[in-house]
């Protein structure tokens, strides 16, 4: 009775421990049913996402196995001194000299001294290979988002883009710098301890043990819970980042049309859910550590309770009594035993991250681009610029047509005009030619070769192509011209912005054509913009030439300038162009009239009044409206 009574502490221990274990398993199954309701589950496996990284490491396995090597040391520093702490305690409690006590402290404190060593290095050398790997896994998701086409773009806000650039691969290179090397090292430093308990003191070890299967138990639940809320959290920064992207972008039409606490409106619900999952973050994560404090401290309890009891009565514990350096080992080991355990949580918290980044990265990198080249295509370093349309359909969704079975030719330095009303399909034509988009049936050939026989940059390196709504990149104005290729001096920068006129606006400027771009060109007016986008299509020598409403939204002079250039570019090669204002196309070789995807008459301008058509009726209305 009186063993049964000496063993009660324990029970009870015990009886704790197993209360907290089922209210876990319970949460966890109400929980599972919950996940397969809303699906909040990642589709990859994390075998294949860790599999998908590792291609990322070959390169470097060199350092990895220097980093291995030095953790090794660093572990090995760490399972030693805890026997060298009971040797001292052991010295201390019988007989010693100085010197005898001096020689182990100056042991433990080389041990000391060579595992700090050991992981100095190891974390410099890891961070500076991290940045190596977050560097090459970043310039693939560019290249690869490069590669998607115009219709692939046009679904993927661009915040969204943005995130996986940044923040996802950021995540991403903790899993490299931090979380699998402490993985390693956790689970190594587990297993030297054990053996290293083991060694030491069987029966004790068996009762540390008795604390690892609840352990692994809470450590698989809350996997569980956190990666429903790490998805969370990163479905809400992706919302969040995709949402300034596009109204930073437009803040001003939101001033304009006094739309701000709409705006906040919007912002805020975004802003909560953020708010809300971090908090769902933090609470997973309050639970899982502390719990498995309450084991380490429960199972230190335990020993005392054991080893105390055996020191002070001279009982035994499963027929071993226990000395006091022992226990002061153990109580050493059992701490360096539950830290790394401990610190599974900070790892599940970041792997986790770092995972379901990881999914949302090969997911952008696993869109397969719908425009590619075909298996026999070739690069081409001239053409003369014949264009020709083969009974082409083309939609941009299903079979709603927005060009239907649309035929014309256009020969070399011809220049010709679109026009018909919005929506008629003219900037459509213009996307197709450079293979912006592919389309449904038909053919489109250049100088009688299929556009998709052409290798994709060399079809479009022989086409300049000026749009209404100019990008300008933060930079210089020559920056922008030459589009950051070496191979133009200021000389050839300065003789295509005379060509163009944008000498006109660039000479006035203090530095000329080093003058300074800001976002989007916004210290530019819209006529100053236009012209820098021919004089970057001019520098670049393109066969074929194509504006899309380049001369809208200008003022008088300044489309006075542009005429003047334009007239001057339709002596370099073929010019497609599509306008609003029939007084700009007056000029050109052969003007062909759309209406709902349909060509309904074609010829030049003064052919096209005689005939009294669509194309009368339109120069008719804007005569009038002038």
């Amino acid at each position: 009775m009186n063993t049964l009574h000496t063993y009660y502490p324990l029970l009870i221990v015990g009886a704790i421990i197993s209360v907290f274990a089922a209210a876990f398993i319970i949460a966890y199954a109400l929980m599972k049913d919950k996940k397969e309701a809303v699906g909040f589950d990642r589709n990859m496996k994390d075998r294949e996402i860790i599999a998908r990284l590792a291609h990322y490491t070959f390169a470097y396995k060199g350092e990895y196995i220097l980093i291995f090597v030095l953790m090794l040391v660093s572990i090995a520093s760490s399972i030693v001194s805890p026997l060298l702490i009971g040797r001292i305690e052991e010295m201390v409690t019988k007989r010693f000299t100085m010197t005898q006590l001096g020689y182990q402290i100056l042991l433990y404190a080389g041990v000391v001294i060579l595992s700090l060593g050991a992981q100095f290095i190891q974390a410099v050398r890891l961070q500076k290979l991290g940045q190596k790997i977050l560097s090459a896994i970043r310039q693939d998701v560019f290249v690869h988002i490069e590669s998607l086409s115009h219709s692939q773009l046009n679904h993927i806000p661009v915040g969204r883009l943005v995130t996986r650039e940044t923040n996802d691969t950021e995540a991403i290179s903790r899993m490299f710098t931090n979380i699998l090397v402490d993985l390693v090292r956790n689970v190594l430093v587990i297993l030297g301890i054990l053996f290293a308990m083991l060694f030491l003191n069987v029966e004790l070890t068996l009762m540390v043990l008795v604390f690892v299967p609840f352990i692994v138990l809470f450590t698989l639940i809350f996997r569980k819970f956190s990666r429903k809320a790490y998805r969370k959290v990163k479905d809400g920064t992706t919302d969040i980042n995709t949402f300034l992207s596009e109204n930073l972008s437009g803040i001003k039409i939101t001033q304009i049309f006094n739309n701000e606490e709409k705006k906040q409106g919007e912002f805020r619900e975004k802003n909560e859910f953020l708010k809300s999952a971090r908090n769902q973050e933090i609470f997973v994560f309050s639970i899982f550590r502390p719990i498995i404090y309450m084991l380490y401290i429960s199972s230190i309890l335990v020993l005392f309770y054991l080893g105390g009891k055996g020191y002070i009565d001279g009982t035994k514990f499963l027929g071993q009594t226990i000395s006091s350096g022992v226990l002061v080992a153990f109580y050493m080991y059992i701490n360096r035993f539950f830290n790394p355990i401990q610190n599974l949580a900070d790892m599940f918290n970041q792997l986790q991250s770092a995972f379901a980044s990881a999914e949302k990265v090969f997911t952008v990198m696993d869109m397969v681009p719908e425009i590619q080249d075909a298996p026999d295509a070739v690069d081409v370093d001239h053409i003369e610029g014949a264009i020709e349309f083969k009974n082409v359909w083309f939609a941009y969704e299903g079979e709603d047509w927005i060009l239907k079975d649309v035929s014309f030719k256009i020969e070399p330095k011809e220049t010709v005009a679109f026009v018909g009303a919005t929506g008629a399909g003219k900037t459509t034509i213009l996307g197709l030619v450079c293979r912006n988009y592919d389309i449904q049936k038909g053919q489109i050939l250049i100088d009688g070769m299929d556009i998709k026989k052409f290798k994709i940059q060399s079809l479009r390196s022989h086409f300049g192509q000026m749009l209404q709504d100019v990008f300008l990149f933060e930079g210089t104005i020559r920056s922008n011209i030459v589009l950051h290729e070496d191979s133009f001096t200021d000389e050839d920068v300065k003789e295509a912005c005379h060509y163009v006129n944008a000498d006109s606006f660039i000479d006035r400027l203090p530095l000329g054509i080093n003058e300074e771009v800001r976002e989007r060109g916004n210290n530019f007016s819209a006529g100053q913009r236009q012209l820098l986008s021919f004089a970057r299509t001019i520098i670049h020598k393109p066969e074929v030439m194509i504006l899309d409403e380049a001369t809208a939204n200008i003022d008088t002079e300044t489309e006075q300038l542009i005429q003047n250039s334009l007239e001057k570019m339709m002596n370099i090669g073929t010019m497609l162009i599509v306008a609003h204002r029939l007084s700009t196309i007056q000029h050109a070789d052969k003007i062909i009239v759309i209406d709902h995807g349909e060509i309904l008459e074609e010829g030049n301008h003064f052919e096209l009044l005689e005939k009294r058509g669509a194309y009368y009726e339109l120069y008719r209305l804007q005569y009038e409206e002038g």
